[in-house]
């Protein structure tokens, strides 16, 4: 097997540099000053398929001879590395079928396609849609591009390495999520092997943490399936190629759980106006909580994708207003007598709180006759807000509880 070296990662960007866009890497003032330390948001969210997955999947297109290139290429995958694969073999005259487990969103089945790819549905996990696409490649002589596994996909990766070298020349230390390990394996090497004391960290998901049982292990091993927002670094075994990579070259690897990926998602979209995936988050998640100590490093945060479900998204930016007692539900306990509730509107109106919602219901939540109940769901402007709400609910002599 072809290793990854400095040199490959090199030769890697020299190959694909006129494709690919160098996307930014600029220093957050208002994140640097949240958690202490230089804070760069290295912004591949904004490359043309939405994430770091085109560089290795392009690097690796390139590589193949003409024979291979009529034969066609084909890859498994419910994503990024779908949409990578797609568009540059599209772009460059291959013919390309991408085999996509059936519960594959229809926003990112439609992408695929639109890029010019076969779609295949197939099989309730990645694991079936990775077997049927490795039958299809015995079967019909198609060149397997794997996600991450593979020394000109890692080479591929590793050339943001190289960018981050010359955007930021002092850099200390860097983090980056941890998937199968490709994205890491390339940039540690690239950074490890021009400048060793260069610290690098890598993120996985608290559900999900393949690569950290690989290293505790010494060799790759297949963990239970979880479901978690990060679903582009949810993989169950780390790569027989990337495991030896990630124990030479990266220092740490630590875990986040969802809502602290759900938090930086939406510290990202606030502060920063950029929109990530979950996996696209879990770097910066990892420095804001505070999970691995960088000394006032001069850091950079891999914002690695911004492919995330519309819905998905919206719910995180609703429970992340709850958390921050932005948005509030209240159940409050009325007399059922006319009047009640319009002396309970003219509270919250005197307290400037806006409601967005109300359910207001005789039968249910065990009242008594002369009661009703009503569910009010207001917008707030935070804890201190709340407080002065409540008070004055109270004063008024209601009888409510908060609703979480």
């Amino acid at each position: 097997m072809e290793s990854v070296t400095l040199a490959s990662i090199q030769t890697a960007r020299a190959r694909i540099s006129d494709s690919i866009h160098m996307s930014p890497c600029q220093l957050s003032h208002h994140l640097s000053e949240l958690v202490s330390l230089p804070l760069h948001l290295k912004l591949e969210n904004l490359q043309r398929t939405g994430s770091f997955k085109e560089r290795g999947a392009l690097n690796k297109l390139l590589t193949l001879s003409e024979t291979e290139r009529k034969k066609g290429v084909i890859a498994a995958s419910a994503g990024n590395h779908a949409q990578g694969v797609a568009f540059h073999a599209s772009a460059l005259g291959i013919r390309a079928q991408i085999v996509m487990p059936l519960a594959t969103p229809l926003v990112k089945v439609a992408a695929t396609r639109s890029y010019g790819a076969e779609v295949i549905l197939h099989g309730a996990s990645y694991d079936e849609a990775c077997e049927e696409a490795l039958r299809r490649q015995v079967e019909e002589g198609r060149t397997f591009i794997h996600p991450f596994d593979d020394a000109e996909v890692i080479s591929g990766q590793g050339t943001i390495g190289l960018e981050l070298l010359e955007q930021v020349p002092d850099i200390e230390a860097v983090v980056v999520p941890i998937g199968g390990g490709g994205l890491i394996s390339g940039i540690a090497c690239a950074l490890k092997e021009t400048n060793p004391k260069i610290r690098v960290v890598g993120v996985e998901p608290e559900k999900l943490p393949s690569m950290l049982r690989a290293r505790e292990a010494g060799a790759p091993i297949t963990i239970a399936a979880e479901a978690t927002i990060a679903d582009g670094i949810a993989v169950r075994r780390a790569g027989d190629l990337t495991l030896p990579l990630v124990s030479r070259y990266v220092d740490e690897i630590v875990t986040v759980d969802d809502e602290e990926i759900a938090s930086a998602i939406l510290l990202l979209l606030e502060q920063e106006k950029t929109l990530a995936e979950g996996a696209g988050a879990a770097a910066l998640a990892a420095v804001v909580q505070s999970k691995t100590n960088l000394r006032h490093r001069r850091t950079v945060v891999l914002v690695c994708g911004g492919n995330i479900d519309v819905s998905l998204l919206a719910k995180i930016i609703e429970r992340g207003l709850v958390k921050d007692g932005r948005l509030l539900r209240l159940r409050v306990y009325l007399q059922d007598r006319p009047g009640a509730l319009l002396t309970l509107t003219e509270i919250l109106a005197r307290e400037r709180a806006n409601i967005v919602e109300t359910i207001h219901n005789r039968a249910y939540y065990g009242v008594s006759l002369g009661e009703t109940v009503i569910d009010v769901t207001l917008e707030t402007r935070g804890s201190t807000h709340i407080t002065a709400i409540s008070h004055a609910l109270r004063e008024a002599g209601f009888r409510f509880e908060r609703i979480q």
